[in-house]
């Protein structure tokens, strides 16, 4: 909105320069986007918050101004008549000589006729008939202002009423009386499929929903927006009808927004106009048109206000001031801020003050709305950065402390942290066997959002697997192969109606490409299962928890043959395996990916086992490998399982080496060979005594697992 810096100077009386007045309104959330230099003038682009509508005219940004320079709007104030209470109404007060029409004579009533259809679109409609009027060219004083703004002059008429637009913020439309049919005015909706020729001389077609000004006929206006060309003032107009309305914001809002019409009416409109500025601003257009133009008014203006705006009130606890923004301001200097701005004292007490709102300030309703009020006028500046008050010393939640580790661990392995959105698209129902914790609970269902703020990402997401395959995709289409990614995060499910979702926190993993090694360009080999299961044995140990057990499983999101149920203490907690070709199609990755995921709070709520120190052994292992031919079906784990039952005395440990299926191996066989430890903590052992530790032992295994040694 562009201000004029002498208007501004005019109506506060202040001598501060462009670059002084734009400091000062910064200071109070009215940013200037630019200052231009016109003449002896400038020219002030204010950029008004859309929630500030009493900001879009001179009066509005002076007003600012007068409290930030503690000065008064000179050219405006109201002298009170008959003032009888702190709740009296504006209209109560007598205006001023700037607005005092003299030789009016008759009533409005007499001449015009005002009918509302449709109060809830236009609380409020005013007429005022000027008659006799000469309609020609602005003079000089007018003309500069209006130019200084961007307006261009059309005729005195016209002009005034754009001048009071942007000095009041009131839009005002002028009709030639004599074009108006029967001489009426009806504020009604529009009947189907009826149009109007708008001033820019375009045949418009109106909806149901908007609202029009008409005569007795047809439509001369659109309500808020833009006048009907029918009705225009012209060289030969006599007899001025002046409207003043307060229209529904939302419903200027959609009919400029379906037309396609941006005015200076509508901005203001849309944004919330002064309720009971109506008849004000009608005065001081009918008191320059007479002065102008010529003409004699009428005596008074027919109101039509079917149901008044009842007047707001809002009550500031000065304590609460220091309490949300730190700032330290005396009652006094409250008071005069609010004042100032138009706030009217209905109750002082020594804990609270209770202010009469405004009816121009909408976008204020409860005690924070007063509180930013007296921080806007005292300064942001001035509110220091520090932690608010706590009866206790801040501290980390009871988990954080092993989550940290858990993220240090992974970051060691060459793992980054992603972190997504916590809602995903509905088209991922189904597509991924979820954490225990929720897959085993048939009462649980999907989250669904009513108002989601992505079209389609409908469901808090239940797995953290659809937005760590996403960064996945998105790094390899922008070429990055060898990724090692983590995520922590919570996962949801709904429960039974009017409860709330069930939470989890929970730790997705995901690998694909090559292991990448200090100093080298590119991956050393490809990632396996394996790679995989050692980053979450890696996890496991940096939250201190027993040992992890795998167990082949089916999922539906995993390979068949390379997927793993993870179970911890007896209970399964998660999944980890390689991308099933379907899941891997569905986001067009060419190249294997493993992912895993597992149920942290599961692993959270686990006590961490404690770390034992014990010394280094003083004497020499001794290790025995052992190849034996097994049954397919049987699995690694539970041959170590099985050898560690035996506890055999003196065994350090049995680890698994390798398998080799191939040439000399029967169909259905395979070879895995196992590495057996042997240390004795107080000498060391004699291969004669390791081999009747270690064969009887090994015939075990055999007999358990009908196995042979090759």
């Amino acid at each position: 909105m562009l201000i004029s810096l002498n208007w501004l100077r005019e109506l506060t009386g202040t001598r501060l320069g462009p670059q002084d007045v734009r400091e000062r309104l910064t200071n109070v959330g009215l940013a200037i986007d630019a200052v231009e230099a016109r003449g002896d003038d400038h020219v002030l682009d204010v950029e008004v918050p859309s929630n500030r509508g009493d900001c879009l005219s001179h009066v509005g940004i002076a007003r600012e101004l007068a409290v930030i320079e503690k000065s008064e709007i000179s050219d405006l104030k109201f002298e009170i008549s008959n003032f009888k209470s702190k709740t009296a109404s504006l209209e109560s007060q007598t205006l001023n000589p700037s607005f005092e029409i003299k030789g009016a004579q008759g009533k409005t009533s007499d001449l015009t006729a005002v009918e509302i259809l449709d109060p809830d679109l236009c609380p409020r409609y005013a007429a005022r008939i000027v008659r006799g009027v000469k309609i020609g060219p602005s003079p000089d004083w007018l003309t500069r202002k209006l130019e200084a703004i961007g307006q261009r002059p059309i005729n005195h008429v016209a002009d005034i009423t754009n001048y009071v637009l942007h000095e009041l913020g009131q839009p005002l439309h002028a009709f030639d009386l004599a074009k108006l049919s029967e001489n009426r005015i009806v504020v009604r909706r529009a009947a189907k499929n009826e149009t109007i020729k708008t001033l820019d001389g375009v045949e418009r077609r109106l909806d149901t929903e908007m609202l029009v000004i008409a005569d007795a006929k047809q439509p001369v206006a659109l309500a808020g927006v833009m006048g009907g060309e029918e009705s225009e003032i012209s060289n030969s107009t006599r007899d001025v009808l002046i409207e003043s309305a307060y229209f529904n914001p939302a419903s200027v809002r959609r009919t400029a927004r379906l037309l396609g019409l941006h005015t200076e009416a509508s901005h203001r409109f849309e944004r919330g106009t002064d309720p009971e500025g109506v008849l004000r601003s009608q005065s001081r257009c009918v008191a320059l048109i007479c002065e102008l133009a010529g003409g004699v008014a009428t005596g008074d203006a027919l109101d039509v206000y079917p149901n008044p705006v009842p007047r707001k009130s809002a009550t500031l606890r000065p304590a609460r001031v220091e309490a949300l923004t730190g700032l330290r301001v005396e009652t006094s200097e409250m008071l005069r801020i609010l004042l100032a701005l138009g706030f009217e004292l209905f109750d002082e007490k020594p804990t609270h003050l209770t202010v009469n709102i405004p009816s121009w300030r909408h976008d204020v309703a409860i005690e924070e709305d007063l509180i930013e009020e007296v921080a806007r006028h005292t300064g942001f500046d001035q509110i220091r950065t520090e932690l608010p008050p706590a009866s206790l010393a801040g501290e980390y939640h009871s988990s954080e402390r092993r989550k940290r580790s858990l993220r240090r661990s992974l970051s060691a392995l060459g793992f980054n942290e992603a972190i997504s959105f916590s809602f995903i698209d509905a088209a991922h129902d189904e597509q991924f066997d979820l954490i225990p914790a929720f897959a085993t609970d048939e009462t649980l269902s999907f989250v669904t959002l009513r108002n989601p703020i992505i079209e389609d990402w409908t469901r808090m997401r239940p797995t953290l697997l659809p937005g760590l395959l996403e960064a996945v995709r998105h790094n390899l289409n922008q070429g990055t192969r060898d990724l090692s990614l983590f995520e922590l995060g919570r996962v949801f499910r709904a429960g039974r109606p009017g409860e709330l979702p069930a939470e989890r926190e929970a730790l997705a993993l995901a690998l694909t490409g090559g292991v990448l090694e200090a100093d080298k360009a590119a991956g050393a080999r490809e990632f396996d299962f394996y790679d995989l299961k050692g980053a979450l044995e890696a996890a496991r140990e940096a939250l201190k928890l027993p040992a992890l057990n795998y167990s082949a499983a089916d999922f539906r999101h995993l390979r068949a043959g390379q997927a793993a149920a993870v179970i911890l203490n007896g209970t399964q907690v998660g999944s980890i395996g390689r991308l099933s070709e379907t899941a891997s199609s569905r986001y067009k990755f060419r190249q294997p990916v493993f992912v895993g995921e597992i149920d942290l709070t599961a692993l959270l709520e686990t006590a961490e086992t404690p770390v034992l120190y014990s010394r280094l052994p003083r004497f020499p292992s001794i290790v025995r490998d052992v190849s034996l031919l097994i049954d397919r079906k049987i699995t690694v784990s539970e041959l170590i399982t099985a050898a560690n039952a035996e506890e055999v005395e003196n065994s350090a440990g049995v680890m698994f080496v390798g398998v080799y299926e191939g040439e000399g191996i029967p169909e259905g066989k395979r070879s895995v060979t196992l590495r057996f430890e042997y240390r004795a903590a107080d000498r060391t052992l004699r291969d004669d005594e390791v081999d009747e530790l270690h064969w009887p032992l090994v015939k075990a295994l055999q007999e358990k697992f009908a196995a042979g040694v090759r």
